[in-house]
C-alpha cells in the first residue's frame, strides 16, 4: 500500500491536508490448489497402488479386490466417496456370498486407496468405514496321516511342490514367503523372511527336514523354491488333494499348511506370545485364534476345583 499527500485549502476543520490513496492488491498463491475431478476407481487404483503396497502377492489380491470393487460401481467416476456408494459396495459382496470376514479385508484395501486419494486432493472426503463384525470359524488344519497321504500324492507330481510343502508346514510362513526366498536369506539353520503381509521381516529356525529341503543345486535360481510360482502350485496341489479324497473340503487350500503349523505349536505347549512371533502376526488377537488348542493349560485348575 502507498500513501501520497496533497495540500489543500483550509475547511472548517483544523486539518488543512487530506489524504489520497493509491492501494495495490497482491492476490493470494493459489498455486498449491487443485481442482477435483471426477476419477474412477480404477483411475486412482493405477495411480497409487505402486505407491501403497509392495510388490508381491498381497498387491495382486489388493488389485484384484479393487477391480471387483470397481465392477460393482460399473465403472462410475466420482469426486465424491458417498456412504451410499460404500453400503452399495458391501450389500453387493454379502449377496455374493462374502463372509464378513472377507468384506472386512476388501474393505481395508479400498480405505487405503480412498484416504491417500483423498490426502492428494483427488476427492473431496471419506465415508465411514465401520469394520464388520466377524464369526470366530472352525480353523481347520491336517492331521499327520493326512499329511502323509497328502505329500505322497504331491510328491508322486512334483518333487520341487513336495519340498515345497514340507517347508510351507514346518515354518508356518506364506505361500508367498515361501517362493520369495531369496538364498541370502537362508543363514545355517535359520530363514529370514524379508516379503512378508505385515511388511515386517521375521526369522525362524528350521526343522531339520525343512532345512534339508532347501539343499539343492542353485544354479541360476533366485532361492530353493524359485522355480515356483503360486498358480502351478496350487494346480497340482488340487490334483493331489482330489486323489487322496480331500477334493471336497474346500478348507484344503494351500495355507492350511499355516494352520497346521500352528496348531501343533500350540497343541505341543508353545505360548500364544511365541507362537505370534513365529507366525508373523501383528496382533495378538490374530494368533488367539489358535488359543483353544492348548488343551492341557486348564487341566491344573482341576486339582484346586477337587473336593476331598
Amino acid at each position: 500500500m502507498t500513501i501520497s499527500s496533497m495540500g489543500a485549502k483550509q475547511a472548517d476543520t483544523d486539518f488543512p491536508v487530506r489524504f489520497q490513496y493509491s492501494v495495490t492488491y497482491a492476490a493470494a498463491d493459489h498455486r498449491g490448489n487443485r481442482v477435483v475431478r471426477d476419477h474412477s476407481l480404477d483411475e486412482l487404483t493405477a495411480r497409487y497402488i505402486g505407491i501403497l503396497w509392495d510388490d508381491g502377492s498381497h498387491k495382486g489380491n489388493v488389485k484384484s479386490f479393487l477391480g471387483e470393487t470397481s465392477e460393482i460401481l460399473a465403472g462410475n467416476r466420482f469426486s465424491v466417496f458417498t456412504q451410499d456408494m460404500l453400503d452399495s459396495v458391501i450389500g453387493a459382496l454379502r449377496e455374493r456370498g462374502n463372509s464378513n470376514a472377507t468384506i472386512n479385508r476388501k474393505m481395508a484395501a479400498l480405505s487405503k486407496l480412498l484416504r491417500k486419494a483423498c490426502k492428494m486432493g483427488d476427492i473431496y472426503n471419506l465415508p465411514e468405514f465401520r469394520r464388520q463384525k466377524e464369526r470366530q470359524g472352525r480353523i481347520r488344519f491336517l492331521e499327520l496321516e493326512e499329511e502323509a497321504r497328502l505329500f505322497s500324492a504331491i510328491r508322486a507330481k512334483c518333487e520341487d511342490s513336495y519340498r515345497l510343502s514340507i517347508f510351507l508346514v514346518d515354518t508356518g510362513c506364506r505361500l508367498g514367503e515361501a517362493i520369495g526366498l531369496n538364498w541370502n536369506d537362508l543363514q545355517g539353520s535359520r530363514s529370514t523372511f524379508w516379503l512378508t503381509k505385515s511388511g515386517r521381516s521375521r526369522t525362524v529356525p528350521l526343522t531339520r527336514r525343512a532345512h534339508d529341503v532347501t539343499q539343492i543345486p542353485r544354479g541360476r535360481l533366485k532361492g530353493p523354491f524359485a522355480m515356483h510360482d503360486q498358480p502351478r502350485f496350487r494346480a497340482i496341489w488340487n490334483e493331489a488333494k482330489a486323489e487322496v479324497g480331500l477334493g471336497t473340503d474346500d478348507q484344503v487350500v494351500p495355507h492350511i499348511l499355516r494352520h497346521t503349523c500352528a496348531s501343533r505349536l500350540v497343541r505341543g505347549g508353545i505360548d500364544i506370545r511365541r507362537v505370534q512371533i513365529w507366525l508373523g502376526h501383528q496382533t495378538l488377537q490374530m494368533t488367539m485364534r489358535y488359543a483353544h488348542l492348548a488343551t492341557h493349560d486348564l487341566d491344573p485348575c482341576v486339582a484346586v476345583l477337587e473336593q476331598d
